[in-house]
């Protein structure tokens, strides 16, 4: 895993080009902090920031093919790089070394753009072409690691984080008022935006060509949907034994690396099923991490101790109190770098520099599964809400909602009336595209009536929910619920929000590489090829899921309820041990600065917090978002953090000068 950054000229520039790549890097360094390198000609400035995993020492980057005429930087790894290196070296390919790196380079030589469909893995690519005098870029299918852009100046920039395109000479960031509309709704901005103005990310399963003529992209990978008629797998006994064998694959290749590999351990189904095939695939003494939290209504840790013991793992485990959160909140926007409305990825960061503290690099983590297996509440939601708007005056059909958020206070005493108050927003337009997301889309943009006179006025006429309607009518018409709500959960929700906030920013922000089986593309295809009944049968969430692991998980986690990975903000946030700058920047002064937020609605929002007891789920998100969005304002835009001096700056392990 690394961190790479560059940039391109359509015309020279007068800048010290190794000088602003060396800022670059630095700023990233945590991504890679065993060695950097880079690669410089008057066209083309390439680094990287590597962290070794595999082939350690002779794999570093910048690296290219036997005549030098393609360089490459690369964030990731491609678990199927040994049968790729086979078949390159039957076409007569060389190699210097044993790294999954050198073997893009020569797949790109061979196939051209093509060769992605033959990865296996998580990856940014940056390859440039001497010949074409062209950059090639490409991310992995489903947006597992970052890479981010911007122009300036006819000068095309790029890198892994935000913050390193900061280092740029003119790069700016102004937060986006459209953009915060969208992450005030969908938790996420819409592909290719950022929370900045003229930032944009390359979106997942696509590819970006970068010349003298301009930029090009081009997707060439997609989520596979099936309309009803066309589901491949509807028989259990076959879709268990298919699924079995691809899965096993899926670990055995997550299994390739030089270093030690570990998992997390979060108590629940999906984390316990990558540890038993982990612990099949490999009879070592697995090392394994959890966290748990002080507040029993979040805690785990019980169901993480029955797991550890029945794999007979060696267990750490650690605990996050909400002190612990409000004193790491500042750091984890840094590296989010984004508005967040939960204080979730606080915990997986704490839980990330455990990992490293007992000098590991890589884990393994269950994520995906309840995207791909039907897992989340929503699906169930959407199920009932269906059947609920076929007698919309039923007084029992709402009742059955009661059962999917027991953690939520307000639904202990909830009667049939109140429910339908609740989960009766557009009931019967069930012929919506977003017809599951509709009801958590309007809630949570309610938080936009926190913004700002002026940023209202700046996205007067947008409505995110609108325009993604839009969008999606063709797309997703003609298939079932479950399909078109998974569709937005995978596309959107995962790669914007729980694979970057919680997932590789949380990790690589202390150097833990997180790799994910659930989410190798052949599982994702075969999950979506298979019927509804197979991923949530009746409310039954993950059914083949649990069918497989019937006798291979203790029975008290393979039947638990569904427990929704969640973090305090309530207690982490209204207390007077607030960290100070925390409380700056929810002071009037700080508000009324950034021009984010209404300073009175913000006042008022505190107050109540203050008050009440129990408070809504949104007014929890909303604090967490204006908190989040003040943090990003104040270290982004402002550039509170101190500028890099030539003394803070890396010392590169690799030079490469082409003149």
């Amino acid at each position: 895993m690394c961190g790479i950054a560059g940039f391109h000229h359509y015309k020279d520039a007068n800048e010290d080009n190794v000088n602003i790549l060396k800022k670059m890097l630095t700023r990233i360094k945590y991504r890679g902090p065993d060695e950097s390198g880079i690669y410089l000609s008057k066209e083309i400035a390439l680094g990287s920031v590597r962290l070794s995993i595999i082939d350690i020492s002779t794999g570093s980057m910048p690296l290219t093919n036997e005549d030098s005429s393609l360089w490459i930087v690369f964030n990731g790894e491609i678990f199927n790089y040994i049968e790729l290196r086979q078949e390159l070296l039957k076409r007569g390919h060389t190699f210097k070394t044993q790294s999954d790196t050198e073997v893009i380079v020569h797949l790109y030589q061979e196939f051209g753009s093509a060769f992605l469909n033959k990865l296996n893995g998580q990856f940014a690519i940056a390859i440039w072409d001497k010949n074409k005098k062209e950059l090639f870029l490409a991310r992995d299918r489903v947006g597992i690691r970052p890479l981010f852009h911007t122009t300036i100046d006819n000068t095309f920039i790029f890198a892994s984080e935000i913050k390193s395109l900061l280092e740029y000479p003119k790069v700016e960031a102004t937060i986006s008022p459209k953009a915060l509309s969208e992450y005030f709704t969908f938790w996420t901005s819409l592909s290719p935006n950022t929370a900045f103005e003229n930032i944009y990310e390359l979106p997942p399963g696509t590819y970006m060509i970068v010349n003298s003529k301009g930029k090009t992209t081009a997707k060439y990978w997609e989520l596979p949907t099936c309309k009803p008629q066309d589901y491949k797998f509807t028989n259990l006994q076959e879709a268990s034994n298919e699924f079995n064998d691809l899965f096993s694959d899926a670990i055995k290749l997550r299994l390739r690396a030089d270093v030690q590999v570990a998992a997390y351990l979060s108590g629940g189904i999906d984390s316990s099923v990558t540890t038993s095939f982990i612990k099949n695939a490999s009879p070592d003494k697995l090392r394994t991490f959890s966290i748990g939290f002080t507040e029993k209504d979040y805690d785990e840790s019980s169901y993480q101790d029955i797991a550890a013991k029945y794999f007979d793992t060696a267990h750490s485990s650690i605990s996050c109190s909400p002190e612990d959160i409000a004193n790491n909140f500042s750091d984890i926007v840094w590296h989010t770098e984004a508005p967040i409305l939960r204080t979730a990825p606080a915990p997986m960061g704490m839980l990330a520099k455990s990992v490293r503290d007992q000098n590991i690099k890589v884990v393994i983590t269950g994520e995906g599964a309840d995207e791909l297996l039907g897992g989340y509440n929503i699906f169930k939601e959407t199920k009932i809400r269906h059947f609920w708007s076929k007698d919309p005056q039923s007084r029992f059909r709402p009742l059955l909602l009661k059962k999917l958020y027991p953690y939520l206070p307000q639904m202990k005493n909830a009667n049939s009336n109140m429910l339908k108050m609740f989960f009766g927003y557009k009931l019967n337009k069930t012929c919506s595209p977003i017809y599951s997301h509709l009801l958590r889309w309007n809630n949570t943009g309610r938080i936009n009536n926190y913004l700002s006179k002026e940023y209202k006025e700046r996205i007067i006429g947008y409505n995110p929910v609108n325009e993604l309607e839009k969008k999606l009518a063709d797309k997703l018409d003609g298939y079932d619920y479950l399909t078109k709500a998974q569709w937005i959960e995978i596309t959107l929700f995962m790669s914007g929000y729980l694979l970057s906030s919680q997932g590789d920013r949380m990790g690589m922000s202390h150097s833990v590489e997180g790799r994910y089986p659930f989410l190798d593309h052949r599982v994702i295809e075969f999950c979506m090829k298979l019927h509804p009944d197979l991923k949530l049968k009746i409310l039954n969430e993950k059914y083949l899921l649990k069918k497989i692991m019937k006798d291979r998980l203790p029975d008290v986690i393979l039947n638990r309820s569904k427990q929704a990975y969640r973090a305090p903000i309530k207690s982490s946030f209204i207390s007077e041990e607030l960290p100070q700058y925390l409380q700056n920047m929810l002071s009037d002064e700080k508000i009324e600065e950034a021009g984010i937020f209404n300073k009175q609605y913000v006042n008022l929002l505190l107050s109540k917090m203050k008050i009440q007891k129990l408070v809504s789920e949104i007014d929890n998100m909303a604090l967490t978002g204006i908190l989040s969005s003040q943090i990003l304002y104040d270290k982004f835009t402002k550039r509170s953090f101190p500028p890099l001096s030539d003394q803070d700056l890396i010392i590169l392990d690799k030079t490469i000068i082409d003149k």
